[in-house]
């Protein structure tokens, strides 16, 4: 009954532990390991005997147990099922150890726990519900808590939810008022509220609850809530009581259960091992059937010289028995070598990935990862790529890049060298005569600072507004030392270029601003704060100047403000417009400024206006919208800012490329619409030059439902949707190949949630895969990961999600490969992923390069190995029909023991290591080399049945070839060569020498490894065979050697090396020669490109210039729409103030980044396109001086 309570809703009371402990709620213990001491070997074997191959191998074993049918013996199937459990096992474990280690490390942090009058620390497993702990700043929380007090007046507090969202600007929390004063020991104990609220949900941004105290009853949201994950900044301390803990929180309700990934080549192994299994059944009853027919016809004629055994008692169940010992004899079709090999080259891959320089990010010291070793040929196979927005593509850094004033453009000059649009290099401006700059700020245009130092009074309006329209609050850490805190980046941004250009905005009370004006200290009285909200898409503030001028300061997205001006403006409008479009261009976030001068006495009569509204209960919101917009009328235009919100560097030119391989990116992110949208034009995701951009807002299901279809019926055509509604989909695969135009999703998550529904997700499918670009804007962590599953279950396609905050957990948790951004964000993401690197544009390396090569690799790995083991066993099914199918070997024992794991093991690793069809360079000018495996072209069911063909005619040919040889053959004396032993030899000398050929064939990319590795297993093969086969070894083993002298006496005879001879070119020649003509008559992608290579090579370099066009977009004004509500209702309330002596030096901040902005438009997809080199920018030439890489 309790848990179907707590369900419902959670009661939690403050400091009243009996009460909360009837209820069972969960304790603040974390824990992501699988196992323990005692389950670790239970639960890992019953794990690894679900792999199909390690079952069958243990029931070989079972049957090499029964003497009466095994003819060989036992250790050569324990021992290598022995390795490959415990190297597996050993794998797992040291994955579980670091995992505990972990859990472990977070368990064990310390939290002040209020027990008995006084705060105690206490392990972080130990804290429970309803328990009140003090944090303290730059401390993480530990739990979910509710915010009762803080070191900042009414309850203030600042925190950073890196590790939630990926965002590193600081955010506001506010206590409740009547609890805003429980600062006190003694207050905190008496305190005896209790909680009503939602049970346990993965919702970030919402809560619903009550606080019962005192006979009242105060309603609780989100802005009361620190969250697990987040970490204090900026305030001295703050208590709070805990409402969830441990796996309850909403941190560890997002990140999802940890699911068992394979691969797809996994898979369709397991499907190959039950064929193989079933072909080996089919040769085992054949073979089974024979020798029952053969005791029948003839055997009966020898039991006087070859009895039966007393179990026997007919000839079927002689046939019985030698079904079974053909079981056993023929089970090296599927090697367990096989597997530890698979292991060996994944583990080896892994560790190429980890060792890549090009990889290593040197400013965080952060090199790539790669936290699991069983994904990376999935890594070339990739289809879709699910990416998060902030700390992923984007920086979450905002900096000033340039503005217009009163019809003058100031900022980085652009101009067009060639087909290449660049900036103009100028020298950064000297800041040095502002004693209170933020040495960090860059700005590369002197004739603003000139304009400003000659006192243009636009100028100076125009940074004065900067100055003080906005919500920042200042903070001095030390003398001089001041940090602005910003709810959004952007007004951080702003204020800053403000303070450099010599308006510093210094501190705030709820009356005043104050700023220094270009060294001179400044008070304005403030009179109002006009806030933003997504309605408005501006905001205003009214103040009082020293003179006694009142004046309003506006700022906001354009199209808003242009509405609003006065006929003055208009020709500065039309110029300023001009200016905005060429900023939006750019990809840069427009924002309009303007003013208005206001008489004293209608300023009064509108204040009191604006206070009757701010006191009534009902509509309050709309009469206040009302009196906002009759203020914020005949406003003069001052000009406008353009913010580049800064891409983590390369993206635009790895989106572009990952499209040319034919990979889809969805952008997934809680941002609002516009915001993402602004991303998507600066990313090159969405373009001015596309057909059409389909934005998806409706608010319920039928809105959805009709916008969604109206959408594909756009791009497919009418006749594509039946009347029913219900989407044809017998060729959409194919006409999605077919649509030439360039078309663009964007959703919000609203719709979303309707357009998951079961009813239209086929629809959202349909309509997302005919598109080019996706995005989804304002979704919840688990809206992402809803979205992922949905391709993974209707989509034959691998999917890939990148992120890195906790919001990203869910995501990358259900994609078949999961990426974590590891860096200022936290660390939530890694250590949920696969894989992990600092930059968005190492992606490009780890699926083009690593992924490709590890997918071809992997391929050319397995094809080989089921030829060369079908060649190697098959010879005893042929040998079968000439010994009276009586499970007699053709080979020695030891050679069947020591064939895959000495003699032909070391080779086959080499290339399944070091192979690669074109360098690294190649492969990421190329990108549509990546798409066979896409298409899964390289290693699949049809592959696998020409590789075992090839396989068995080569055994075929190791048979009759040696045994028609040897029927005609005779020794020097005259003799025939009649011994079984000297005919086993033969075959088994021809073929290691036909698989060392053919691996020789094989390879692309010769190393010292291949050589030492090929050459060694032939000379290694001659040595063992000739050591085993001596006196010597005879003498120590006699019974266990029965092949004594035959080697030197089989292979001193000449003719026996021409059998030898021409087994092997009889064997290759054909498989040799279909390549050779498929290579010439029906070109892969590779070989076109392999050719093209050697022909520059012949021609002598080239070079190549790549087009970067310029973005021409009336897409503008995202910043104002970006905007969140800021801290205008604290401001003015004062409740975020303690009333101090402002200091008057100004001094310096927190540090802007420059960055420079490339657009890279790269259309055609379907031809072999050249992509530019890692470091964009570089020119060919030093691209081509970088030696080839091996690894």
């Amino acid at each position: 009954m309790c848990s179907l309570y707590v369900e419902k809703e959670r009661h939690v009371r403050a400091n009243m532990w009996d009460s909360n402990d009837k209820f069972s709620y969960a304790d603040n213990h974390i824990k992501t390991s699988k196992y323990n001491v005692f389950t670790f070997l239970p639960i890992n074997l019953f794990e690894q005997f679900q792999r199909v191959a390690n079952a069958y191998f243990l029931v070989l074993l079972i049957l090499q147990l029964i003497p009466e049918i095994s003819s060989l013996s036992w250790f050569t199937t324990i021992v290598p099922l022995v390795l490959v459990l415990v190297i597996t096992a050993v794998k797992d474990a040291t994955d579980d150890y670091f995992r505990h280690k972990s859990d472990q490390q977070v368990n064990n942090r310390q939290a002040q726990v209020l027990i008995k009058g006084s705060f105690q620390n206490e392990k972080w497993m130990n804290v429970r519900v309803g328990d009140i702990i003090k944090l303290e700043n730059n401390q993480f929380v530990a739990a979910d808590i509710l915010l009762l007090c803080s070191s900042k007046p009414y309850g203030l507090c600042y925190i950073e939810t890196a590790e939630l969202d990926g965002e590193t600007n600081l955010k506001v929390r506010q206590a409740l008022t009547v609890t805003s004063d429980l600062g006190d020991i003694t207050k905190l104990m008496d305190f005896d509220g209790e909680v009503i609220c939602e049970p346990p949900n993965n919702k970030l941004d919402k809560f619903v609850g009550t606080l019962f105290w005192r006979d009242n009853k105060h309603p609780l949201d989100n802005e009361k809530m620190l969250l697990r994950g987040c970490v204090l900044r900026n305030t001295e301390w703050c208590c709070g009581i805990v409402i969830f803990a441990g796996l309850q929180t909403k941190l560890m309700q997002n990140c999802g259960k940890t699911q068992f990934k394979r691969t797809s080549i996994d898979k369709l192994m397991n499907t190959l091992v039950l064929w193989i299994f079933a072909f080996l059944f089919c040769m085992g009853v054949i073979l089974g059937i024979g020798n029952t027919v053969w005791e029948s016809w003839v055997g009966r004629h020898f039991q006087v010289y070859l009895p039966w055994d007393e179990f026997q008692s007919s000839a079927v169940f002689s046939g019985f028995l030698t079904f079974w010992s053909y079981i056993i004899i023929l089970n090296t079709v599927v090697p367990i070598s096989l597997y530890v090999s698979v292991e060996v080259l994944r583990l080896g891959h892994s560790y190429f990935i980890n060792w890549d320089q090009r990889m290593y990010h040197s400013l965080t010291d952060t090199a790539a990862e790669a936290r699991t070793t069983t994904l990376n040929e999935e890594l070339g196979q990739v289809e879709f790529i699910f990416s998060d927005k902030t700390g992923t593509l984007t920086q979450n850094i905002m900096a000033f890049s340039k503005c217009s004033i009163n019809g003058h453009t100031y900022g980085m000059e652009l101009f067009r060298n060639s087909l290449k649009l660049m900036y103009k290099k100028t020298a950064c401006v000297d800041f040095s005569f502002n004693a209170h700059c933020d040495r960090g700020f860059k700005f590369y245009d002197g004739s603003l600072v000139e304009a400003v130092k000659l006192e243009d009074p636009a100028a100076h309006e125009f940074f004065r507004l900067l100055a003080l329209c906005h919500t920042v609050m200042p903070e001095e850490k030390s003398e001089g030392h001041l940090v602005y805190q910003a709810q959004s980046p952007d007004e951080g941004a702003l204020v800053t270029a403000a303070r450099n250009f010599g308006f510093v905005f210094r501190a705030r009370t709820p009356e005043t601003i104050t700023l220094c004006e270009m060294g001179r200290a400044v008070a304005y009285q403030l009179l109002a704060i006009l806030d933003f909200n997504n309605v408005r898409k501006r905001m205003s503030v009214i103040v009082r100047n020293p003179q006694g001028q009142i004046k309003l300061y506006s700022k906001g997205a354009d199209t808003v403000i242009f509405d609003r001006l006065d006929p003055s403006s208009e020709h500065l409008m039309y110029t300023t417009s001009e200016h905005l479009s060429e900023f939006a261009g750019e990809g840069l976030r427009t924002l309009a400024l303007a003013y208005k001068d206001l008489d004293e006495d209608y300023f009064e009569v509108w204040m009191k206006k604006l206070v009757f509204a701010s006191t009534v209960i009902e509509n309050r919101e709309d009469q206040l919208a009302v009196l906002y917009e009759e203020i914020e009328q005949g406003l003069k235009l001052l000009g406008a800012t353009a913010i580049e919100d800064k891409l983590q560097e390369g993206v635009p030119e790895t989106i572009a490329c990952l499209n040319l391989a034919n990979i889809k990116i969805w952008v997934l992110t809680g941002d609002k619409l516009e915001t993402a949208m602004n991303i998507g034009y600066s990313c090159n995701m969405l373009r001015d030059d596309m057909n059409e951009v389909f934005v998806i807002s409706g608010h319920t299901l039928l809105e959805v439902q009709q916008q969604l279809r109206s959408a594909k019926e756009h791009i497919v055509g009418l006749s594509r949707v039946s009347s029913a509604g219900d989407v044809e989909k017998a060729d959409d695969s194919v006409f999605e190949k077919n649509i030439i135009a360039e078309y663009a999703l964007v959703i919000n998550g609203h719709s979303l949630a309707h357009a998951l529904e079961p009813q239209l997700e086929h629809v959202l499918l349909d309509l997302a895969c005919l598109c080019n670009s996706v995005i989804c804007c304002r979704v919840t962590p688990m809206q992402k990961a809803q979205v992922v599953e949905l391709v993974k279950r209707h989509k034959r396609a691998v999917t890939l999600a990148i992120g890195d905050g906790a919001n990203d957990v869910s995501m990358i948790n259900t994609a078949h490969i999961g990426v974590g951004i590891s860096g200022q964000e936290g660390m939530q993401a890694v250590l949920a992923s696969d894989y992990s690197f600092a930059q968005f544009r190492y992606l490009r390396r780890l699926l083009l390069v690593h992924g490709r090569w590890s997918y071809y690799r992997m391929c050319n790995f397995l094809c080989y190995f089921f030829y060369k083991n079908f060649g190697f066993t098959l010879v005893h099914f042929w040998y079968g029909f000439f010994c009276g199918f009586s499970a007699q070997t053709v080979y020695d024992q030891w050679f069947i023991a020591f064939f895959n794991i000495v003699y032909t093991s070391l080779p086959v690793l080499a290339m399944g290591l070091f192979d690669q069809d074109v360098n690294d360079q190649i492969s990421l000018r190329y990108p549509s080399l990546y798409k066979p495996g896409q298409q899964n072209l390289l290693f699949n069911k049809r592959q696998f049945f020409l590789c075992t063909l090839q396989g068995m005619g080569t055994s075929f040919l190791l048979f009759f070839i040696p045994y028609g040889a040897f029927s005609v053959m005779v020794k020097e004396d005259g003799s025939h060569f009649s011994d079984q032993q000297a005919f086993a030899v033969t075959i088994a000398t021809s073929l290691v020498i036909v698989v060392s050929v053919q691996i020789g064939l094989d390879t692309h990319y010769w190393t010292a490894v291949n050589h030492f590795f090929i050459w060694g297993s032939l000379i290694v093969y001659f040595a063992i065979l000739f050591a085993m086969q001596s006196d010597g070894i005879f003498g120590v083993f006699p019974s266990k050697i029965p092949f004594v002298g035959t080697a030197s006496t089989c292979l001193s005879v000449k003719s026996v090396w021409l059998v030898i001879l021409l087994t092997t070119v009889v064997s290759v020649v054909p498989g040799l020669a279909v390549s050779f003509l498929r290579a010439e008559l029906f070109p892969t992608l590779t070989d076109k490109v392999r050719r093209l290579q050697q022909s520059r090579k012949r021609q002598g370099p080239q070079e190549q210039n790549l087009r970067r066009v310029r973005r021409t977009s009336s897409h503008r004004s995202a910043y104002a729409f970006s905007h969140q509500q800021g801290y205008g209702e604290l401001i003015t309330s004062g409740k975020n103030m303690r009333m101090s002596t402002v200091s008057s030096v100004c001094s310096p901040g927190g540090a802007a980044h420059s960055s420079t902005w490339i657009e890279n438009m790269l259309k055609r997809k379907n031809k072999v396109s050249c992509v530019s080199d890692e470091n964009t920018g570089a020119p060919e030439s030093s691209r081509r001086a970088k030696t080839d890489s091996t690894d």
